[in-house]
């Protein structure tokens, strides 16, 4: 169960005060928009620990013993609290109690971080620890086979299973925006999924990152072959195979997923505009 999950839930029997970290100077241990729901006895959510959090939750179970504060307070990480971060960090104190479920939808809604679409083709062992892995992260997972019964039954929360026959055709009704990961059980199955990647980009352009399992032999072979089928260096330089960030060699599914979700995530950062 996830952070909000836990919230939403702990809502129906307590009243919390939500810390939220409404715009950052400088060096922060946070981002604008985290948050964390301080209740009298527990803590759900974080807003980057040390002395900031410490404070901050001494600061919401004040306001939840019914004394007044400001609906906003300035901390300066370096002087006031000996954090080395050395930025600003402002934060919002907001009150929540017993709420209906119209409220609690759009509390819902309100603390959801963005969540970025991926496609994963392949229900293989790596597949099935990379749905593990990114269930956690911000990626909301459309995952693709064109085998049945591959699937689990127990899913992470949020992932769209989609039977595909032939596997391809799933490209072309992708959510614009899509990073692209492709691993099925042939590389037959591959190639035809690539080669649709490719074929979509050729004409909207709309696929951030298109990764593909292999090694750089099996690579240079679907090269000669997806040249054969008239693309250009140019349109092949969109692929990255091998996946994964450099410097990882594990070859267990687990190493993979979490090296493959490091990549996808460098890609956010990549994609995120620059200060």
């Amino acid at each position: 169960m996830s952070d909000l999950d836990t919230l939403v839930a702990s809502l129906t029997c307590a009243h919390a005060c939500l810390v939220q970290v409404e715009s950052t100077q400088g060096s922060a241990p946070r981002e604008a928009g985290a948050w964390m729901a301080v209740f009298a006895d527990h803590i759900i959510g974080t807003i980057g620990g040390g002395h900031l959090e410490h404070q901050a939750i001494a600061e919401a179970r004040r306001r939840l013993a019914g004394q007044p504060g400001d609906a906003r307070l300035r901390y300066p990480l370096g002087p006031a609290l000996g954090q080395c971060c050395g930025g600003v960090v402002h934060l919002t104190y907001g009150h929540l109690g017993a709420m209906d479920p119209l409220a609690l939808d759009r509390l819902r809604a309100r603390l959801a971080p963005p969540r970025y679409p991926v496609a994963l083709f392949g229900g293989g062992h790596v597949g099935h620890a990379l749905a593990q892995v990114l269930a956690p992260l911000p990626f909301a997972l459309h995952w693709i086979d064109s085998r049945d019964g591959i699937f689990p039954q127990a899913l992470p929360q949020d992932v769209v299973c989609e039977h595909s026959e032939p596997v391809q055709q799933a490209v072309s009704a992708l959510v614009p925006g899509t990073r692209v990961l492709i691993m099925s059980f042939s590389h037959a199955e591959d190639l035809d999924v690539v080669a649709a990647c490719l074929r979509r980009q050729r004409e909207r352009s709309d696929l951030p990152f298109i990764g593909l399992i292999g090694s750089k032999t099996k690579w240079a072979t679907f090269s000669h072959r997806l040249t054969e089928r008239g693309f250009t260096p140019q349109e092949l330089a969109g692929v990255t195979c091998p996946i994964g960030i450099p410097g990882i060699t594990g070859k267990e599914p687990a190493v993979i997923a979490v090296a493959v979700a490091a990549q996808l995530l460098q890609t956010l950062e990549t994609a995120r505009p620059k200060d």
